[in-house]
This record gives structure tokens, C-alpha cells and sequence, in this order.
């Protein structure tokens, strides 16, 4: 496994997601044993970094996270949990009331990276960061990040932020770089911010490439495989996939070994 640290903090390079763990934007709770299976697959697997929100199947996927993580008895200070508050909530109280709800479904006295999961029209941006910046204070908190910012906003986060800003958790891999074309990405490098890579394969849908193709052949590895090693190769950059199959999930974290070369690299850099 590769890493990236940050200050005083070292992740993984690929964590897991947990979007789809559990149901969709509602609980699905016939998909149940299903979800535990896959989430202790990753935890069996070595995955230490996972990545879940209170509005993944309404709440769900963080009770059977910590369902999963109290059956696996690994300890609790070797994991890294990330969740997030949702847009609708980025009130004062809203926010001490979410991130206190997820602490409750997850079953933990602390996250380890809170984030505001999607930016609002209109959000009173200063009274969530206090907050925020409260929840840092009474240790509920460790460390706080947003998602799905633009320049502008990250800009006025880390201005808010009474400590660091972790990440901006954003879309991006091979074929979707529009974080990378607003001048996110080169920001957070110069500016000590992690870039957390979502939807890193598309969600299923990603292209047969024939130049992917070609440089999986070479390393006896798969399209996704490269496309994940792709990501991890850059600076600052971090992605949290995610896959219900136990086979896939040890593929998605063996990408971290696959060393490209600087040839490679370049040419992936040149796909549009």
C-alpha cells in the first residue's frame, strides 16, 4: 500500500467508499446480509480508511459500517471513519445534531474526518464552520474537510476553519477531470489539502480503453487496476472506491502496488 501524509496525518492511497452500502438514498435493508458481508470483506481485507455519510440510504450504511466494525474486532484507533453532514443541515444546531447521529448509528464516540458532504444555495457558510469548528473543540471531531467545493468555496472553508482543512473530496478519475480544470486540484497541492478521489472507476460505467488496455496487459492487471493507480500516483491524491465483490475489493486495494511508468503515466495524462 502506498500513502499520503498530511502534517501529522498518513492514509491510505485508496480507502473504501460506502455509497450503495445498504440501499441507495433510502435503507434497502433486504441488501443487509449482502452489505456485511462486503464490509467485512474489507476489513478483512486490510482496508483501514472508509468513507460513509448520513445520506447513504438515509443513515443505514453508517449503522451496518459500525455493525461491521464492532464484529471485526479490530481496534477502534486503527481505523480512519470519514462521514459527512448533509446540504439541508448546514445549520449551527443542525450540524451538532447530525454529526452527533452518525456518531450514534456508527456506534463511536469520535470521527476521525467530518466533511460538508455537498455545497447549498444560500448556506450560511460562517455559522456552519462554527460548528464545526465546535465539534473539533469538544473532540467529537478530529479533523474537518469538504466535498464537492469549487475554488471559490475551498478558498473561504480554509478561511473559516479553525484548523486545517483534511481534504475537498470531489469526482475524478481518468475520463472526469473537471476538478482538475477548475484549478482545484493544483490548489489543494500548493496548499497542503488532500485530494479525495470519488466515482474513481465511474460507477461501472468507465470505457474499454485501448491505451488502458494496453498498459494492463503489460502489468497483468485489470482496466481498473491502472486507472486506480493512475490516481495514486499523483501527489496529494487519495481515492475511496468501492465494491460489493470481495475479489474486486482486493483488486482496488492491490492497484496502490502497481507502479507506472513516468511513459505510462504520460499517456494516461493524455486521454480526453
Amino acid at each position: 500500500m502506498k500513502y499520503e501524509s498530511i502534517g501529522n496525518i498518513t492514509l491510505p492511497k485508496i480507502g473504501f467508499g460506502t455509497w450503495k452500502i445498504g440501499g441507495g438514498m433510502t435503507a434497502n435493508h433486504f441488501l443487509d446480509p449482502h452489505s456485511l458481508t462486503a464490509l467485512r470483506s474489507a476489513l478483512e481485507l486490510g482496508y483501514t480508511h472508509f468513507d460513509t455519510a448520513e445520506g447513504y440510504a438515509a443513515g443505514h450504511t453508517e449503522e451496518l459500517l459500525g455493525n461491521a466494525i464492532r464484529g471485526s474486532g479490530i481496534k477502534r484507533e486503527t481505523l480512519f471513519i470519514t462521514s459527512k453532514v448533509k446540504p439541508e443541515r448546514l445549520h449551527y444546531d443542525d450540524v451538532l445534531k447530525s454529526c452527533e447521529g452518525s456518531l450514534r448509528r456508527l456506534g463511536l464516540d469520535y470521527l476521525d474526518l467530518y466533511l460538508i458532504h455537498w455545497p447549498r444555495a444560500g448556506m450560511d457558510l460562517p455559522d456552519t464552520f462554527r460548528a464545526l469548528n465546535k465539534l473539533v473543540k469538544d473532540g467529537k471531531v478530529k479533523h474537518l474537510g469538504v466535498s464537492n467545493f469549487d475554488l471559490k468555496l475551498l478558498k473561504q472553508s480554509l478561511g473559516l476553519a479553525e484548523s486545517a482543512i483534511l481534504t475537498d473530496q470531489v469526482p475524478y478519475s481518468v475520463f472526469d477531470r473537471t476538478y482538475t480544470k477548475n484549478d482545484v486540484l493544483d490548489y489543494c497541492k500548493e496548499n497542503g489539502v488532500l485530494f479525495t478521489a470519488y466515482s474513481p472507476v465511474g460507477q461501472g460505467h468507465f470505457p474499454v480503453n485501448k491505451t488502458l488496455k494496453s498498459i494492463a496487459e503489460k502489468h497483468g492487471a485489470t482496466v481498473h487496476q491502472i486507472a486506480l493507480a493512475w490516481l495514486v500516483s499523483q501527489p496529494y491524491v487519495i481515492t475511496i472506491p468501492m465494491s460489493l465483490d470481495p475479489g474486486h475489493q482486493k483488486e482496488n486495494l492491490d492497484a496502490a502496488g502497481l507502479d507506472l511508468t513516468p511513459d505510462e503515466i504520460e499517456q494516461i495524462n493524455n486521454l480526453r
